[in-house]
């Protein structure tokens, strides 16, 4: 069972726990955790061609973080953590496109990912708020 679900079962208060305080390892964890929900999906046209583009922009967040901890400027920095809000924003967009079928696969999962997606999100706005 998924991480993410596994979080969204046991609680907010318990899931704040179990999250990496290390955010280079909490976007590397959503790509990956995007990926094991991509593979569950069923085999549809839509599916694969928003799969392809969900898992580019869910990997996009986690490379660019690395980028951004390997910045050479402070306006690099930025840059890239903007990047990180943008594929954030456009992995949220993917998500909410999957089609689950009749069945609705694994939707907590697909939710617990929104959200995952929407708290990025706001961290990487305040990390722009505070170091602009």
């Amino acid at each position: 069972m998924c991480l993410m679900l596994n979080m969204l079962k046991q609680g907010s208060e318990k899931m704040e726990n179990k999250r990496p305080v290390d955010l280079q390892e909490r976007t590397f964890l959503f790509a990956k955790e995007v990926r094991d929900f991509v593979k569950r999906l069923s085999r549809t046209i839509c599916n694969f061609e928003d799969g392809r583009q969900l898992v580019r922009s869910s990997g996009s967040v986690a490379a660019n973080f690395v980028e951004a901890n390997e910045a050479l400027s402070k306006k690099d920095f930025l840059m890239r953590i903007k990047i990180c809000r943008k594929e954030a924003k456009e992995s949220q967009l993917w998500l909410r496109l999957i089609y689950e079928g009749t069945s609705g696969e694994c939707p907590a999962a697909r939710e617990a990912l929104i959200a995952e997606a929407r708290e990025l999100v706001l961290i990487f706005s305040s990390i722009i708020s505070k170091k602009s």
